[in-house]
């Protein structure tokens, strides 16, 4: 039974901020090292290739162990699973910071990743359960904040720690924070007891693990390897047989990792689809818009920062009116005209020039956040209120599956439909005559237009989706 109404509104308040600093923490350290790469490089004098499994040993592991942990926290109580995650969590940061090799510090931002992950699956369901389901929404949109400025703040957080204090800061500066947050989610976190009698479903963990690995893995470096590479089709493959092992194994034990018949509620299936759509579509912009600002239009790193930050500032402000409206209308049409405004501001900024006004592209942007903002707490608030409560801690951890997902494919999708345009209009203009920097700025243009319009698809598709999944079932919600 729901423990919400023991609670103080009080110690409420504390729930939202101790579970948005563990959700914050683990976004954040999947964007902060991005921009510290260079100086790691330096310090440990390795290539770029053999530096980017500093961001790839993280990206992997939290994004193939998520769904484990969420079977984990229905069993055994989220609160023991988040407070585990707090102790690896600040562990692994303080072995990163100490790393004299760079194996040992690759090998400790897995092992960071393990707890962060954890922080990241439980996040969701400790609000649903300790919180009434009215409000759900609005309580959920302070975690969706969260995540959003978390993965738009690293880089800013991670250039200014590095800059003046070195790499290893990004990873110390996580130690105190670690630590008061265990304690503090010790003190305030109601305790949730799960069914510890049915036994956890390890042969299909297993099978997850490595089918979610050979497609991530490939994905990520995808850009490197190229769709034709060996590794990248034997990966993918091998990836494919051990999900489609794990599905057949799923369906034929007794208590499963993954309860498939969750998937055969039309509200819980659509939402999660909407929701990687979504992901997918704002990570065309994370991932093309930078090289636009920085490369095509030659400003300082720092004045694109402050640019791109006008997305998430959007969010942290729309997300929770949204969600406390959609506590009170039905959240898929909320949801569904928050994907009008991303796909529209997606086509927007296929419009972009060479010389497109700066304010334009910071009012672009802005409707993009305005859009995810309105999407995104309504969306995950209709993924928990569609399960039961002994499923809220795998519902939990698909929000976050579903959100690592999207990163992984909307970088690689962007990453492949950007280069291969590119390549395609510099052999057509150049054919025409042009050359030079006007060769180079027309096929950037050319190939930026195209993306970000594939973008706007990817989110238009996800109005439909949101539209037809249904409305929330009000005993759902209780």
């Amino acid at each position: 039974m729901d423990k919400h109404n023991t609670l103080t509104k009080e110690k409420r308040i504390q729930l939202i901020i101790i579970v948005g600093i563990g959700t914050f923490m683990g976004a954040l350290d999947s964007s902060i090292v991005n921009i510290s790469l260079p100086s790691i490089s330096n310090y440990f004098n390795i290539s770029l290739t053999t530096v980017e499994w500093v961001v790839l040993s993280y990206l992997i592991v939290i994004s193939s162990l998520l769904l484990a942990y969420g079977r984990l926290g229905d069993l055994y109580g989220h609160k023991r699973i988040y407070l585990i995650g707090f102790i690896i969590f600040t562990i692994g940061s303080l072995s990163c910071a100490l790393s004299p090799t760079i194996l040992i510090l690759i090998l400790s931002r897995a092992l960071q990743a393990v707890g962060a992950g954890m922080l990241m699956s439980m996040g969701s369901a400790i609000i649903t359960i300790n919180t009434p389901s009215k409000d759900r929404g609005k309580y959920l949109g302070f975690n969706a904040i969260a995540v959003s400025v978390a993965l738009s703040a690293g880089p800013v957080i991670g250039g200014f720690l590095t800059s003046y204090f070195g790499w290893q800061s990004i990873f110390f500066i996580n130690i105190p924070i670690g630590i008061i947050g265990f304690f503090w989610a010790m003190a305030i976190l109601p305790f949730t007891r799960g069914d510890e009698s049915l036994p956890f479903d390890f042969m299909g963990a297993i099978f997850l693990f490595l089918g979610l690995v050979g497609i991530i893995f490939p994905l990520s470096l995808i850009e490197t390897l190229g769709w034709k590479n060996i590794t990248t089709i034997s990966s993918l493959l091998a990836g494919i047989i051990f999900l489609v092992i794990f599905f057949i194994l799923e369906k034929k034990i007794k208590h499963p990792m993954l309860d498939l018949s969750l998937f055969k509620n039309r509200l819980f299936f659509m939402s999660n689809l909407a929701l990687l759509l979504n992901y997918m579509s704002q990570f065309t912009v994370t991932f093309i818009l930078p090289f636009y600002l920085i490369q095509l239009r030659n400003l300082p790193p720092g004045k694109a920062g402050l640019i791109l930050i006008a997305n998430p500032i959007v969010v942290m402000i729309i997300a929770p009116i949204a969600g406390y409206i959609s506590d009170r209308i039905d959240s898929r049409y909320i949801s569904s005209s928050g994907m009008v405004f991303t796909s529209l501001g997606l086509f927007l900024l296929s419009t972009l020039k060479a010389d497109t006004n700066v304010f334009l592209i910071i009012i672009f942007l802005a409707i993009i956040g305005f859009g995810i903002g309105i999407f995104q707490t309504p969306n995950n608030s209709a993924i928990m209120g569609a399960v039961p409560h002994n499923r809220r801690g795998i519902a939990s951890s698909m929000i976050a599956t579903m959100r690592n997902l999207g990163m992984v494919f909307g970088v690689a999708l962007s990453g492949t439909l950007f280069s291969s345009r590119q390549i395609y209009l510099k052999k057509i203009l150049s054919q025409k005559g042009l050359g030079g920097i006007e060769l180079n700025n027309q096929a950037f243009i050319g190939s930026l237009k195209f993306t970000f319009i594939v973008g706007s698809l990817l989110a238009a598709t996800a109005i439909f989706i949101s539209l037809i999944r249904g409305p929330l079932n009000n005993k759902a919600k209780k």
